[in-house]
């Protein structure tokens, strides 16, 4: 992508709360100094949610991106103050149990922590009272401790970086409110206030609550809810009297309680106390009154003691002590919440320039300054953040009811205990296949992926899973998991089933320019016959995995792309010609089933008069035909390992398809798979799920897939990076473990220890049915990663032995699929 020059790019910044000011400090830093900030308030506080904001600063979580943005924020702002006043307070954190569930998924937690860095440990009921003296100890199991975790002082924190960022040439102007976006061409050219216009080539939204407003005089979607939070601070309390220097305010760490859904801090001789334990309280944006006209602030919504009343009992309960005292202020802080929790952030494609930093809390602020400071100085973040990518979102999951429903859901879950397959209820069922009503008499369970529902067992399978002998497993890893799973595995490796990939996406990239713009695009060699199926990867400029892709030439100028995400889709629509070249979306109006196991062809070939034999129909060879009424694109591919095809019709036809295939394949006894199953074959083969395995911050010969590029073709994106670079080389490896015990099971995330100390992490981790126990895949010192090297992996606590495997496990001669 070509971008303005840095001496000459003008920035205008639409926000001046957190993410704005840091936002302004990282540009200026890389030599953009050109950037101006408009907020509609006064400065430094001017009434969104960085004005009322406790400051929490927690980094552990289940996402390894959020926590390195919160590392960074602690690393930022604990080194910056403002007249001898730190904007940081690491005064640590506290998690408490009061119930078995939590004191569990703390344990879960401390793997977490250790498998992204960060110092945590668990401690018992006394240990708890000793660090919050306050605390009803009788009440605990324990806690988990984060001593460098703390408070930000966010105003703090932006005055500090305003000062910076202006030293560098940064100019910061309140009280303008902006009224328009302008474009020319496509491009963003300016920001219209009622105080004047000013010319941008890079317009960055970091509105906060604000953003879907700003986002609509743009033309782009901001998919984002404002809602409620409560707050309130106690009166003084005689046990804080004189105990805490009000300059830092705080010297206990922040106290959370989630199992009734608050968070504590102190502000000198008082608490704060805020809480998510009432009813969802949405806000509109486009009708929040400006600062003038708000009787606190913008962002400060009138108390609602009612709401607040059980969660004042429940803070009773947990420190007594506030019995003598009683709630002296409070108030309904908004902030921003999106369909998956995390936030958006990324170039429109639509208006080019224009840039969006939105739903982001205090925790993430600066590290997510960063990260879009880097993507646009220097075309990309430096850590992946798929997660936060504003093309995520499918269609289906824009709509406001969508963006309403998940939002609210959200904001109730934020202290719950999710499990990483839990779906969430509503809406439901929103995308299904054309399979859904034969799932549905089959007895599918269904969990939810965007949006679509996706079979991971079928009841009717159940029989089959009579009298097989598989190890116990606890009530965490039993959770969205069926022994079923374990019989339809069985069964495609025995005989054959059918698996429903409609939810994987499909592109269509046609025209006379269409390989060479593959070619320029793509790792692997692309210049085949028609027919031909390839595995590829795309890369960004520094060589990092973007996703893996195969991609089947079906005519000269017509290639079908088997994609991971819509953010593959803006990626190449981003860089595809003007002319020449056409790439669109297919998911929506077609389907898959794949056909797997060694009797798979017995199954097809008698529904077609095209020989599917294996001669005829080599693998990873792609052909258009008929089975029985049905016109189908078969490829020969199979992420379980086994002999079979995907095969792929329009929507409308689907059902037939899949009555066809069942009818036929009633005497060599087929099933309906799900993704359980496909999840724990495709490991026992060693395939990699982009996005779990491997992201952009893995070059492909650390990820093992260094087989997909291609320097010899020529010149394509990532190409000069990788030059050097080869398996031998590299430092890190994406390495096979299985578990030594045959009974042990382990989700992913987990942390591995190499001689007593963390040293990598679990990405994707099942258990091997074929081989009779579980199989870890990780990330591990290329110097740890020689088969047969002992290791441990964590899981919630227990240190469970593994060992490096040779792989893959399965079928390594690739024998069952190539016949």
């Amino acid at each position: 992508m070509s971008r303005t020059p840095a001496h000459s790019s003008r920035v205008v910044v639409i926000g001046a709360g957190i993410v704005g000011c840091s936002l302004a400090d990282e540009l200026t830093a890389r030599g953009w100094t050109d950037v101006t900030v408009l907020e509609q308030g006064p400065l430094p506080a001017p009434g969104g949610s960085t004005s009322h904001a406790p400051g929490l600063v927690f980094q552990t979580g289940p996402s390894k991106t959020m926590t390195e943005f919160a590392a960074y924020t602690v690393e930022k702002f604990g080194a910056l103050e403002v007249d001898g006043l730190p904007c940081f307070n690491p005064v640590g954190g506290l998690e408490i149990a009061t119930t078995e569930a939590r004191w569990a998924d703390l344990h879960r937690k401390a793997g977490l922590a250790a498998s992204w860095g960060v110092h945590g440990e668990l401690i018992g009921p006394q240990q708890c009272k000793q660090l919050w003296p306050m605390l009803d100890e009788t009440t605990l199991h324990g806690g988990f401790h984060t001593p460098d975790d703390g408070l930000a002082r966010a105003v703090l924190a932006c005055r500090a970086q305003i000062a910076r960022a202006e030293r560098r040439g940064a100019r910061f102007l309140e009280r303008h409110t902006v009224t328009g976006i302008e474009r020319e061409d496509g491009r963003v050219t300016g920001v219209t206030t009622d105080r004047g216009t000013f010319p941008a080539d890079h317009v960055v939204s970091a509105a906060g609550f604000w953003g879907p407003v700003i986002g609509a005089m743009a033309g782009v979607d901001v998919p984002l809810l404002p809602l409620a939070h409560q707050y309130a601070t106690t009166g003084p309390l005689p046990e804080l009297d004189g105990v805490n220097d009000p300059r830092t305010e705080a010297s206990k760490p922040i106290l959370r309680f989630q199992d009734r859904d608050l968070y504590f801090r102190e502000h000198t001789d008082r608490i704060g106390i805020g809480s998510y334990a009432h009813r969802p309280m949405p806000v509109d944006p486009f009708t929040v009154a400006a600062f003038d006209e708000a009787p606190v602030m913008p962002s400060s919504l009138p108390f609602t003691a009612e709401d607040f009343a059980p969660s004042w009992q429940d803070s009773v309960q947990l420190l007594p002590a506030l019995g003598s005292s009683r709630v002296a202020e409070g108030f309904n802080g908004v902030f921003s919440f999106t369909p998956d929790g995390m936030p958006v952030l990324g170039e429109s494609r639509e208006l080019r320039g224009f840039w969006l930093a939105e739903a982001v809390w205090v925790t993430h602020s600066a590290g997510v300054a960063k990260a879009v400071a880097e993507w646009m100085t220097d075309g990309r973040p430096a850590i992946d953040i798929h997660e936060c990518d504003l093309y995520r979102f499918e269609d289906a999951q824009r709509s406001p009811a969508y963006v309403a429903d998940r939002g609210a859901q959200n904001f109730i879950e934020v202290y719950d205990v999710i499990h990483p397959l839990q779906p969430m209820e509503q809406p439901r069922p929103l995308r299904t296949s054309p399979f859904y009503p034969r799932q549905q008499e089959l007895g599918a369970y269904f969990l939810e992926g965007g949006g679509w529902e996706r079979p991971h067992w079928y009841e009717a399978n159940a029989p089959l899973a009579e009298g097989l002998q598989l190890p116990e497993r606890d009530a965490w890893s039993a959770r969205y998991w069926s022994p079923i799973a374990a019989a339809e595995a069985r069964a495609t490796r025995e005989k054959v089933a059918l698996y429903d990939m409609t939810p994987l996406r499909r592109l269509e990239v046609t025209g006379p320019g269409a390989l060479a713009f593959l070619q320029r695009m793509t790792s692997n060699n692309l210049a085949k016959k028609p027919g031909a199926v390839t595995y590829t990867l795309l890369l960004d400029e520094t060589g990092g995995i973007r996703s893996d892709l195969t991609v089947a030439r079906l005519a000269p100028d017509r290639f079908q792309v088997g994609a991971n995400s819509g953010s593959d889709l803006d990626w190449l629509l981003r860089h595809a010609p003007g002319e020449g070249v056409q790439v669109r979306d297919l998911t929506s109006g077609t389907c898959c089933i794949g056909v797997w196991g060694p009797l798979a062809r017995d199954l097809v070939q008698p529904l077609t008069r095209d020989d599917f034999s294996h001669q005829a129909f080599g693998y990873f060879r792609a052909k258009q035909t008929h089975l029985g009424h049905v016109p189908v694109t078969a490829m020969r591919l199979s992420y379980v390992g086994e002999l079979g095809w995907e095969l792929y019709t329009t929507a409308d036809l689907g059902l037939r398809l899949w009555d066809t295939l069942w009818e036929a394949g009633r005497e060599h006894g087929v099933i309906a798979a799900g993704r359980s199953a496909f999840n724990s074959l495709r490991l026992e083969k060693g395939y990699r799920s982009w996005g779990h395995d491997m992201t952009t911050e893995h070059n492909p010969y650390e990820a093992g897939v260094g087989f997909a590029v291609r320097p010899a073709k020529g010149d394509f994106v990532g190409r000069s990076a990788l030059a050097g670079a080869s398996e031998e080389t590299v430092s890190r490896r994406l390495t096979c473990l299985t578990l030594d015990d045959p009974a042990a099971v382990v989700l992913g995330k987990e942390p591995v220890h190499v001689d007593g100390a963390p040293a990598g992490y679990v990405t994707s981790a099942a258990y091997g049915y074929t081989l009779g126990r579980g199989i870890a895949y990780a990330w591990l010192p290329a110097t740890a990663a020689a088969p047969g090297t002992a290791v441990h992996i964590e899981y919630f606590g227990e240190k469970i032995p593994a060992t490096v495997a040779q792989e893959p496990l399965f079928d390594p001669q690739m024998e069952r699929i190539r016949r």
